[in-house]
């Protein structure tokens, strides 16, 4: 009688599966590590939102907002401004 555990077929499905596991892991990891960094951005101060808003605003005057309402285009252009001092992104403007 063979010894199953010694078997190929055997070892092949284990490393299947501690492979995958590998994976999961690393994917955990990566999101885990997302979710730190993220949360060490500071947010802004209301004084800073107010310039890029104001900005903004005057981007869109200027040169138009390519056809996005204004809405959109002005939390796109208020998180860009955000993102390139590094603080923390908008989900909606005030």
């Amino acid at each position: 009688m063979k010894d199953s555990a010694n078997s190929p077929n055997y070892t092949n499905e284990f490393s299947q599966i501690e492979n995958m596991m590998k994976k999961v892991l690393l994917t955990l990891g990566l999101l885990l590590a997302t979710t730190v960094m993220a949360d060490e951005q500071p947010k802004a101060d209301k004084e800073v939102i107010a310039e890029f808003k104001q900005y903004c605003t005057e981007l869109a005057q200027e040169e138009g907002t390519d056809g996005k309402d204004l809405k959109v285009f002005m939390l796109e252009c208020v998180n860009e401004e955000l993102k390139s001092e590094g603080y923390q992104l908008m989900t909606t403007l005030v």
